[in-house]
């Protein structure tokens, strides 16, 4: 099964800073169909206008990543200040509890991806990790960003393993799905074709077979690959 998730039709927020696609439910808005998918629950595509962003919130028991997709995005907690640039992402591991802003501090727009994850244990002890990862790295192969694996850059409580890559106009690459195991993708940017079916920036796409993406044109994506529930 190959599912075409168009944004077109996803839940949005727009104001006078802050404009999101919700890929699932989140906030005001409630779909009872797109409550999660596998152990991934929120993935919220969000452009920050300049000079704005989310302040001080706190959360608990969620694995919270940050993917930036454009501009630059500053991260303060009670403990540090980071700056996550294009292609950067970084983990919170919320535990007991973190208290937290994201906010564009240039005068570009920022656009990032926020996505939430449910751990395998509860009331861990919070944790921060960041990857600042060579961008040619991702071009035309799968790069891991995020896993339980040793190998993994941003280590995850939970069996998900976190890919991006960056595609040339054309190229193809393989996606894998194991048994019993599932992919949620997202086209961050360019477009990308999956059989007969055409993916338009900000698209997702659920699959649980191994099939082929091809650039047709350009494409930069994110995949989520989990077990299935």
């Amino acid at each position: 099964m190959i599912k075409k998730i168009d944004h077109q039709l996803m839940g949005r927020f727009h104001n006078s800073w802050l404009n999101t696609y919700y890929h699932f439910s989140f906030g005001d808005y409630y779909d009872a169909e797109k409550m999660h998918y596998g152990m991934l629950r929120v993935v919220n595509d969000d452009t920050i206008q300049p000079l704005s962003g989310f302040d001080l919130h706190s959360h608990k028991n969620m694995e919270i990543l940050t993917y930036v997709v454009q501009g630059e995005c500053t991260h303060r907690d009670n403990e540090r200040e980071q700056t996550l640039k294009r292609g950067m992402m970084q983990l919170m591991s919320a535990g007991t509890g973190i208290v937290h802003s994201e906010v564009n501090m240039q005068d570009s727009l920022l656009r990032m991806i926020q996505i939430w994850i449910y751990p395998n244990e509860l009331d861990l002890t919070p944790d921060y990790q960041l990857a600042a990862l060579p961008w040619h790295e991702r071009y035309n192969r799968w790069l891991l960003i995020a896993s339980q694996r040793d190998e993994a850059p941003l280590h995850l409580h939970q069996d998900m393993n976190i890919y991006t890559c960056e595609l040339s106009d054309a190229a193809e690459i393989e996606l894998k799905v194991m048994p019993l195991r599932q992919v949620y993708l997202v086209v961050l940017e360019g477009r990308v074709r999956i059989e007969d079916m055409l993916f338009d920036a900000h698209d997702g796409a659920k699959i649980d077979e191994s099939t082929r993406l091809k650039a047709a044109s350009w494409a930069h994506v994110l995949m989520f690959e989990m077990a299935k529930l």
